[in-house]
Formats: structure tokens, sequence, C-alpha cells
């Protein structure tokens, strides 16, 4: 067994995985011999380049770990690294299930507390408890402290920006405009803004600035690429590039705009302001983008609105509460946009 080293188990989703890094990177700094091997998906690997100490173990949910029998096999391939322990900042049924393989085995295993009891609390429609709860990122810090490696966020520094892609220094070269990024898409309708009223957003920004479109899949590569060739200044980065040169990219943005989804982690964890909007989720669920102020949170109409938020995901509408997103007006993330961009 390895003194210093510790499985970590955080399998999806990309924003939850994203929101590991400031942690990641603080922990590294306070216990330089730590080695961790994270258990997540191959495809988010470029997340994690900055980390030399961090060894990646993929998971393969619909194959060879798939079912009792593939969570059997994932435990004997962790065991085999000797871990000292096991982190669980995930805290599903496959990670319960290893947690009881790994127990018996004499292997310490610390589990993430979700806040489910509170998230319900929070989300119900009636008798709501409509208060801030624990940040997702401060709740992987306490796994980590019961593990026996407390830290304290407030040591956090940020790494040097990685280099930009080559194709993108080259085409985008005006000294004058700030380049925004922008993430219209979630993977709930609740969480995403309307795409008629993110087009004006689009089409004034672009106006003295350079903007960056953000997404994923066919659907969402379609629409940002007929925005692309809509407006001048709008450059759809869509299937263009690789996660590793689509991060470098975001690291390099004036701002994000984005939606409660992955790529306002994204943006935060390289110190590029974020400005999220919110339909009917909300920040107190506690997965606003870290470090980054209130005031740059756009939350939809509560007094027309008050069951929101209706879920942590955004999956669950109530009737009338399509139109909630619509209670943000296109002018106020425009001036938002425009004065943190002063």
């Amino acid at each position: 067994m390895k003194k210093h080293h510790l499985i970590v188990l955080r399998f999806s989703a990309f924003g939850d995985v994203a929101i590991m890094i400031p942690v990641l990177r603080v922990l590294f700094a306070s216990y330089p011999k730590l080695e961790l091997t994270l258990v997540t998906r191959k495809q988010f690997q470029p997340l994690f380049q900055e980390f030399p100490q961090l060894q990646m173990h993929p998971i393969d949910p619909k194959g060879n770990h798939r079912g009792i029998k593939g969570v059997w096999r994932l435990f004997q391939e962790l065991k085999a690294l000797q871990p000292k322990g096991v982190v669980d900042l995930h805290g599903v049924l496959r990670t319960h299930l290893l947690g009881l393989f790994f127990f018996f085995s004499s292997v310490a295993f610390k589990q993430i507390d979700k806040g489910r009891k509170e998230k319900k609390q929070l989300t119900r429609p009636k008798n709501k408890v409509f208060k801030p709860l624990t940040p997702t990122i401060h709740r992987y810090i306490e796994v980590f402290r019961k593990m026996g490696y407390p830290i304290d966020l407030a040591q956090h520094t940020y790494p040097p920006r990685p280099l930009l892609p080559t194709t993108v220094d080259q085409q985008f070269t005006s000294p004058a405009a700030k380049w925004i990024g922008i993430a219209p898409f979630a993977s709930f309708l609740g969480k995403q803004y309307p795409l008629d009223l993110m087009q004006q957003v689009v089409a004034y920004l672009q106006r003295d600035h350079q903007v960056f479109l953000f997404g994923a899949g066919n659907r969402e590569k379609k629409q940002l690429e007929i925005w692309g060739k809509a407006y001048p200044k709008v450059y759809s980065v869509a299937g263009k590039y690789s996660l590793a040169d689509e991060l470098a990219l975001i690291a390099h943005l004036d701002l994000m705009l984005s939606m409660d989804s992955a790529n306002a982690h994204l943006a935060t964890n390289y110190a590029v302001p974020v400005i999220t909007l919110w339909g009917i989720t909300h920040p107190y669920a506690g997965f606003a983008a870290w470090g980054q102020p209130e005031e740059n949170n756009l939350l939809s109409d509560r007094e027309r609105f008050p069951q929101i938020p209706t879920s942590v995901y955004g999956n669950k509408y109530p009737q009338g509460y399509e139109k909630a997103f619509r209670s943000i007006a296109p002018k106020t993330v425009i001036e938002t946009v425009m004065e943190r961009l002063a």
C-alpha cells in the first residue's frame, strides 16, 4: 500500500467533474507527496492535464464496468492499486457498492454527503425551505477532510494559462475587441435561456466584441453555425476543436456567459469572469460557479414564479413555469455583460 495514494471517484457529469479542479490544485499544493488515481470518464481527461501527480482510471459503465459484475471488476482493478483510501465524490449506487466491497477489504472509504434531504426541501413546491445550501465544492473538500487531508480554498492559486490553439491565435487578432464566450445550451430546457432572447444578446454583443459560441452535439452545432453565419463577429467553436483546445480558448476569454451548466465551471477554473443565467434552478442548490460574485448570477423572477427552484437539474416544470426564464430581459443580460467588461 502506498502511504500517500488515494483513489477518487467522480464518474460524471461534466460540470460536477469540473468543480473538482480548484480542490485538486489546493490539495496537491498542500500535500506534495500525495498521489491520486481519478476514476472518471475517459473523455474528461483533458481537464486534468495540469496535474502530473494524478493518474486516470477510465470507467466504462456501458461495457467492462456495467452492472454488478462490472462494479466488482472495477473494484478488483482499483484494489490492485493498493490505495491508502478511497474518496467518493459521486455518491451513487455504483459507488455505494464499491464502498461495500472496500469495507470488507479494510480500505478506508469516505463518501460525499450530497444533502439530498435539504435539496428536496429547497425544491419542493410547498413548505419550501428557501436558504443557501453547502456548495458542491465544499462538499468535496469535506470528504477529503474526513480522509485526513483538510485543505483551505483560500490557499488556491491559478496556474498559468495554456497556450492558445494556433488557429484561434491567428484568426482573431483585433486588439480592441473583447473576447466573450457564450454557452447557450444546457442539459434540460429549464436551465436554457430561450434561444430567441439569446440571439438578441449575441447580436448586440458582437457589434463591438468577438463572440465565441460553445456547444456540443449535432443539434447545438447546427444552431450555433446559423448564428455564426448571420453575424460577422460570431464564431462557433462547436465541433471544431478538441476539448483541450476549447479549454485553452476559454482560459483566454474576457468573459463567459453561461447557463447553469459545465461551461460556467470551466471558465471560473481559469479566473475568467462568468455571468450565469438561472431559469427554474437556483444558486442556492450549491452549483454556482466558484469564486464569482453573487451579482453575476442573473435570476428568474421568484415573485412571479415562487416555486423556483423547482428542481436541482432543471427537469421539473410546474404549469406555467415554461416562461420563467423570460423574466430575465435580454437588456439586463447585455447591460450586466457590458458592466463586467468595462
